[in-house]
This record gives C-alpha cells, structure tokens and sequence, in this order.
C-alpha cells in the first residue's frame, strides 16, 4: 500500500500551476548545468555545453514532471520517444521511453471530484461496488472496475481533471523548454509532430468520441472468433467518463508460456486484424502499445483495448501507400521514390544520397511485409538495424522532415506491432496476408 501511495500526485489544474511545474522543470535542467560544469572543472575539465545539458539526471528532471503532469504533457515526451527517438540523443531518449509505461495516479479526492463532476454528487448510487484502486493509469486518465446496479462487471476510465483544457498551452510549454534547453538537436524540426500531439490529445480528451469508436469495433468483430472487444455501457459514459464491460485477460506480450504455434497465430491475427484496418475499413486503431492487447487463454481470443487514437485514413492515402508496399516488395527503387512523393516525402526534389537513404529505409522497416515466407521476429534485429540506418540522417539534417501525418500514425500502428511480434518471438508470413489487397488499387 505504500508504494501504491507514492505513486499518487495531484495533477495541477489551473495554467498557473502547469506553468509552473514547465517552470520548475527548467530550472532543475539549470541548476543541473551548474552542479555538473563545476564537477567537471573542479576535475580539470572544459564541458562543452551539450554535454551538460544531455546529463541522465537532467533528463530524468524531464521525464519526471512530464510524468507528474500527464495529458499533454506527458503524451509530448511520448510522442518525442517512439515518433523520433532515433534522431533524439541517447541520453534524453532512454529516460522518455519510460513515459510509455509510466504514470501517477490521482488522489482520492481528484478521483471523487471527477465522479461527482460526472454523475453528480449521490454518483455512488449508480453502482453496488467500486474499486478506488486503478487498475491501470496512462496520460489521460485512470481505470478503474466497478459493478452495476444489474450485476455487470464494468471498468471505469476516468479522466484526470484539467487535461482537456490544457493541451494546448501545456504542448507549446513543453516545445518552448525543449528549444530553450536545447535538449532537442538544433536541426530537428518538430512543429508538425507537436501539431499532431494536439489534434491527438483534443480527439483521446473526448470520451464520447472514444465510445463511438468501440461501439462499432465491437459491432464489426462481435460475432469473431478471433478477437473480443468490450461491450460499451452508453448510460454511463460522459465525455470525461468512459465506461465499458469488463474483460478478463493476460497482458499479451506476457505470454512465455503458450505453445509456439498459438505464439506464432496470435500474431498473425493481430497483422491481418492491421491490413483489414486499412484496407478495407481505412478506420485504424493506431497506439499499438502492449498494454491494449490481452489474451484469453481458453477460447484463444485477442482482446482489443482503448479506442481513444482510432484515425481515418482517406481512400487516397491507402492507395498511395498500397503503391509504396507494392514498391517495396518489388525493390523497384524509382517506384519507392515517387510512391514516397505522393505519400508527402518530396523524395525527387532531394539529393541522390538521401534518395539512396530513404530507399533504404523503407526497405528495412516495411521487410517484415516484404518478406516472401515466415518472417523470425526473434532474429531479424529489425529494431536494431533501423537504428543503425538512421544514425544516418544527421548526415542530410538539411533534408530530413518530419513525417507525414498520416504516415506518423500507420507507422506507429506498425511499429508496435512489430516490436510485440518480437516480444513474442512470433514467426509469422505477413506478406501472404497482405498480397490479397495489393492485387487492386482500390
């Protein structure tokens, strides 16, 4: 219980509060700098700058209160280590992987007043029991069981209080910091990243959006064999509070201990439930983080979690990137270059050396859907060679951009996927599942 405790902070509400905690935060990074450029001269040493800047305990400093803050906060630091971690220093990207996995939870009184906010002030009325431990906590909110006035076991997600409202000043505090402690490389335009964190916090603040999303994927895979998601309970949902039935599960890429065929199928549904996302309904849910994929054992289903980053894709744009796949799987490098042009990258316009890179690129991080025959997760290094790769871009930082936006969501949705194969040690011929939509540009 106590470590349970430690865990919980207040989550500041009013600008001034945020502000401050952005504040606070600069001036650790500052006073680091100082602490540590004394060491350094007090041994005989001339720092440079960069290097006090880029200690691990400044940017655990950073890490910190980004995790304290939550909501946008938070998903910025997010964002910043899975969309760009391979150009960000090793220092600062090791601490803000962390904020995938990490977060405080409220206090008691917070989570009451968010409830009453919701339900008013006889709320409790509306269940026979509820959990004020969480099940879990992320950057927007906390989960947490409860049971109906019928008998129904439900979770609760309860958003924590403030976040909506400050995502935009709490994106362009955390931008500004990052740029004046110049804890980003100089050459690293983020603006459209940041953007997008903004549109995505404003879309994942709106549970009512959230709820219309599971609702229809729960109608379109009610009736499959392969896959569970929960049953939407629309009577107690807000645009604060999302509620929906409660499913039992084994967190996925906890699973050591199935048979390796089971291992191997479970992730060969998980790519075809991908392509069937955008190919056929160009509606994607792209936050492939492990925690919204469980198991159950007996029936052998995937259980599908957390709605909040579902995304649309035009018809345009899935057919754009069915010509990249096509590209790529033909190793036709021209065909990569203009399919990547039309996709955003103004590819032909660069020089050949980085025409040469970015064909690189696709090639290695699209080769698990290139591959002809069972791609070994376990052995490919598909992380460790993309990592290699891209130590590549500080020589075209003049050229290098941000991703389309698109592009940064289906990618996203990808990678994740990818890593949990490999957490999995799955072997899986996801090409043969995805020849059947490259056949028709449709």
């Amino acid at each position: 219980m106590d470590n349970e405790k430690s865990k919980e902070k207040a989550i500041p509400r009013s600008r001034f509060g945020r502000f401050s905690r952005v504040a606070r935060m600069a001036g650790g990074v500052a006073a680091g700098m100082l602490g540590e450029g004394a060491r350094q001269l007090g041994q005989g040493n001339r720092p440079k700058m960069s290097d006090l800047l880029l200690t691990p305990a400044n940017a655990k400093r950073v890490a910190k209160q980004l995790s304290t803050m939550r909501g946008a906060a938070m998903k910025v630091g997010q964002l910043l280590s899975m969309e760009t971690s391979d150009f960000l220093p090793q220092e600062l990207s090791d601490i803000l992987a962390q904020l995938r996995d990490k977060a405080f939870t409220m206090p008691k009184k917070q989570l009451l007043a968010a409830l009453q906010n919701a339900y008013g002030d006889n709320w409790q009325a509306k269940f026979t029991e509820f959990d004020y431990q969480p099940l879990a906590a992320a950057s927007i909110g906390q989960v947490h069981r409860a049971t109906t006035l019928d008998g129904d076991s439900i979770v609760l997600k309860v958003q924590y209080p403030g976040v909506a409202e400050s995502i935009d000043s709490d994106v362009d505090n955390i931008a500004t910091l990052l740029r004046v402690t110049k804890l980003l490389p100089k050459h690293m335009d983020i603006s459209q990243l940041l953007a997008d964190a903004k549109t995505q916090l404003h879309e994942e603040a709106d549970y009512l959006r959230e709820a219309e999303h599971l609702s229809a994927f729960y109608t379109l895979l009610q009736d499959d064999h392969d896959y569970c998601v929960p049953k939407l309970y629309p009577e107690l949902s807000t645009k604060q509070i999302l509620a929906m039935e409660y499913v039992d599960g084994t967190p996925i890429e906890t699973l050591g201990d199935i048979d390796p065929a089971d291992v191997d199928r479970l992730a060969s549904k998980l790519f075809a439930l991908t392509f069937r996302e955008l190919f056929e309904l160009r509606t994607m849910q792209t936050d492939a983080n492990f925690a919204n994929y469980q198991y159950q054992r007996l029936p052998k289903k995937i259980v599908l979690l957390d709605f909040g980053a579902t995304r649309s894709f035009s018809k345009k744009f899935t057919i754009d990137y069915k010509r990249l796949l096509r590209a790529v799987v033909s190793h036709d490098e021209d065909a990569i270059l203009k399919a990547a042009d039309r996709l955003g990258y103004q590819a032909s316009s660069a020089p050949i050396e980085y025409q040469r890179f970015l064909i690189a690129l696709f090639s290695v991080a699209l080769e698990p859907l290139a591959h002809q025959g069972l791609y070994d997760f376990a052995t490919a290094r598909l992380s460790e060679r993309l990592s290699e790769l891209t130590d590549e871009v500080y020589g075209f930082k003049e050229f290098w951009q941000t991703p389309p936006t698109d592009i940064l969501y289906l990618h996203r949705k990808l990678g994740g996927v990818f890593m949990l194969a490999t957490r999995l040690k799955a072997r899986v011929n996801a090409h043969a599942l995805l020849e059947p939509y490259l056949q028709r540009l449709d």
